[in-house]
């Protein structure tokens, strides 16, 4: 074979992916290993794109977006994030992820740093690889998963272009505070660089705890880029819908680089998107509050096993016990898990070397599916 991109070559497999083909084969598995509801998409939003279908909304779209879910997007982002955004200020993109890539490639040249936490989310890393940027880990504290400050200052330098952050996060279920996410947005002011708020668990909060948009700090919305996506409050992961608000230069930058990749969002997901926003919404509060019994259900069976110690998740849907009672690696338990067990979990060093000695379990089943899964977990490790 002739020489392919070095750039690409060094982008790994996802951790997630690796450990869900391989719970593929396994029969009678019990997987808390993806990330995605375990809802369906609510009717409304389904008939939305039926009747786009019939309509004959076929062709293609403006490549940032129809005007009117853009309209609708940043209508949503004032009224519930505080984010003075206008329309020309939001790109439709195919999925949260998409909106990371566009927005970073945007902003990164090559060898710039972009600091991302750790553990974070599988994506972060493998995409500023891609572009040819190179990502620094900043560290989330142990005892609760807060950014820790010092160290992400510490880790700044003058090729330092952008800062990652996750709330709520994946995979630690942390929400960090407003006076935290204050903290990081005078920081990146004082040093100029810019911010990605990845936010696209945002409903999902618990504990009386809020959710805080950076961009919502007026000196801080010309830093900040929100992303943000259809697939987890709507249940919508396979429709590929997301989105970002940023800057007009920003979008319009990456409307150019979506003109000759994605061309654009898929049209009858976004005219599913838009029956989103404007449709009912009871179905979130529904969702959570399912979520919310299964987090509590999954944090007290987990502080069961033996080895394990899990803090309590104050936001998503994943729970991220520490599991240093035994002598493997979190790749290994979750091998040993997945054989003897039939139960998928995601190893923590998939999210950084500080998710080492961490699995991550996604409480997106049945409360019944939990405690046989976690009941599985205790058996298997019972003689080790």
């Amino acid at each position: 074979m002739l020489k392919l991109s070095t750039r690409v070559l060094q982008v790994s497999e996802s951790g997630i992916r690796k450990l869900f083909d391989l719970a593929r084969k396994v029969s009678d598995v019990i997987s808390f290993g993806i990330g995605e509801p375990d809802y369906d998409t609510p009717a409304h939003i389904k008939e939305a794109a039926k009747k786009a279908l019939d309509e004959g909304y076929t062709h293609y779209t403006p490549n940032a977006g129809f005007p009117e879910l853009r309209e609708e997007i940043a209508n949503k982002l004032r009224r519930e994030n505080s984010i003075e955004a206008s329309p020309d200020e939001v790109m439709v993109t195919s999925g949260g992820t998409a909106a990371i890539f566009l927005a970073l490639s945007v902003l990164v040249d090559q060898g710039d740093h972009v600091l991302t936490p750790d553990p974070g989310f599988v994506v972060y890393e493998q995409v500023i690889k891609a572009i040819g940027g190179k990502p620094v880990k900043y560290q989330l504290r142990s005892e609760n998963f807060d950014i820790d400050l010092e160290d992400l200052e510490k880790k700044i330098t003058d090729k330092t272009k952008c800062i990652i952050v996750n709330t709520p996060s994946n995979p630690t279920g942390a929400v960090h505070p407003e006076k935290t996410l204050r903290e990081v947005a005078n920081i990146a002011l004082q040093h100029e660089v810019y911010i990605l708020s990845d936010e696209v668990y945002e409903k999902f909060i618990y504990d009386g705890e809020k959710h805080f948009s950076i961009a919502s700090i007026p000196d801080a919305k010309s830093i900040t880029i929100t992303v943000n996506s259809f697939s987890k409050t709507y249940a919508m992961c396979g429709w590929r819908i997301g989105y970002f608000a940023a800057e007009k230069a920003i979008v319009d930058e990456a409307v150019k680089l979506q003109q000759y990749t994605l061309v654009h969002a898929p049209s009858i997901a976004q005219k599913a998107a838009l029956a989103a926003l404007r449709g009912p919404q009871d179905h979130i509060t529904e969702m959570v509050r399912e979520y919310d019994k299964r987090r509590r259900t999954i944090v007290k069976l987990l502080n069961e096993v033996d080895g394990f110690t899990c803090p309590t998740p104050k936001g998503a849907f994943y729970a991220f016990p520490k599991t240093d009672g035994y002598d493997m690696s979190s790749y290994q338990l979750a091998e040993k898990l997945l054989k003897e067990a039939k139960v998928a979990t995601v190893p923590g060093i998939a999210f950084g070397e500080r998710g080492e000695k961490h699995l991550r379990f996604a409480y997106t089943i049945p409360v019944e599916k939990i405690v046989e899964g976690i009941e599985r977990v205790k058996r298997a490790l019972k003689s080790t």
